[in-house]
């Protein structure tokens, strides 16, 4: 991987994110794609609109007459984590937690606080108690390490999440963080945008990225942004290309490429549009990619389908999924207790390149599936003799 990305990659996965708090990862990217000239603007909902300048210019590229589909790119920039409620007595903070966590060796664990004014702290956990189903936290208290600032934050302005040695560090090629899910796509996608955009090109290319909010509890910020029906107002084909770090699976290993993937736990995606994507994988990572019905979790290409429009995915295989220790390694708590989450460098970068793969012009999306239908037909042809 490039240096400039590396280092894009790495300040992205230190910064404090979670569900509704992704402000601080919003300006690391309008940063970025401002200093590149390339096109972006914010929708109603907060999500990050990434290859146009403003709706008008967004439904100006979904009208314009093409062939090629139009490529949205989606990632959403939170991670599960809590905000906080109420001071309930000096350095101790009661917290709600939102999406997905690890339900064991909880107590004292370590989190860090932040809020959208650069304040960042840590503190440990206590009297943690789990949602109903037992699947995740419900509420905790959080107890401030370091003395509080003069005023002290209001609590409803911080949240946070676990903490570990570090936001981000590697070991070998494997890469140990607090939230690659799913900043490892907003990477991707952002990575894509500055290739193209920095580049002059004599037509505009058929790229939108959507970067979007609060998907650890349902696709909110995807499921916005479909609402408003801009994307309905497209007289051109279109391809959702989801983009996820997905608990890796039996199949799909950390280690062993991006994954191609078929489907997640709800839905399996465009079949037409998902041959590109694998002939594409073989084509510029053979022996380097796997290829997978992801069905540990849903993704955003489960929401772009019940939308009515077509979706493929891409996913990196990621170890101790929402923090949960479920492959071990350092900083593990213990089974099912808080762990960074891994993922590899080279399935990124894999997965970075697929995606300016997918951006080539003249791929085979009006007929992906010719060259199965011709061997089919020459098996007819030698067989229909004995018919």
């Amino acid at each position: 991987m490039q240096e400039h990305l590396k280092q894009l990659l790495f300040r992205l996965l230190s910064q404090p994110t979670a569900p509704f708090r992704e402000q601080r990862v919003i300006a690391l990217a309008t940063a970025a794609l401002k200093e590149a000239g390339a096109p972006f603007f914010a929708d109603p909902a907060g999500n990050l609109v990434v290859g146009a300048r403003s709706k008008t210019d967004m439904l100006r590229l979904l009208r314009e007459t093409a062939q090629e589909p139009l490529r949205v790119f989606i990632a959403h920039m939170d991670h599960p984590g809590f905000h906080g409620v109420r001071w309930t007595k000096p350095g101790v903070l009661r917290v709600q937690w939102h999406g997905g966590s690890p339900v064991r060796h909880l107590q004292g664990s370590r989190v860090w606080l932040a809020n959208n004014d650069g304040f960042e702290t840590a503190g440990v956990m206590r009297a943690v108690r789990l949602k109903k189903h037992g699947g995740a936290i419900d509420t905790a208290e959080v107890h401030v390490a370091d003395a509080l600032p003069r005023p002290r934050p209001q609590a409803k302005t911080l949240y946070g999440g676990f903490d570990f040695r570090k936001p981000v560090w590697t070991s070998g090629s494997r890469l140990y963080t607090r939230a690659a899910d799913d900043l490892v796509g907003v990477f991707c996608i952002l990575a894509t945008a500055l290739e193209i955009f920095t580049k002059p090109a004599k037509a505009r290319p058929p790229f939108l990225g959507l970067l979007t909010r609060a998907e650890e509890v349902g696709f909110i910020g995807a499921l916005a942004h479909f609402e408003l029906g801009w994307l309905q107002q497209a007289r051109r084909p279109l391809v959702c290309v989801s983009l996820e770090a997905s608990r890796t699976l039996p199949g799909a290993l950390v280690g062993k490429g991006p994954i191609v993937r078929l489907g997640d736990r709800r839905t399996p995606f465009d079949a037409a549009y998902s041959q590109v994507l694998t002939r594409l994988a073989e084509e510029i990572l053979p022996e380097r990619h796997q290829r997978r019905i992801m069905d540990g979790g849903s993704c955003e290409g489960s929401a772009a389908t019940a939308y009515g429009f077509p979706a493929i995915a891409l996913a990196v295989p990621l170890g101790n999924y929402h923090n949960q220790g479920l492959e071990g390694g350092p900083g593990c708590r213990g089974r099912l207790g808080p762990a960074p989450e891994f993922v590899h460098l080279d399935d990124i970068e894999g997965q970075y390149q697929l995606c300016l793969a997918l951006m080539r012009k003249g791929l085979p999306w009006q007929d992906p599936w010719l060259d199965v239908r011709e061997r089919l037909q020459k098996n007819l042809r030698d067989y229909r003799a004995l018919l």
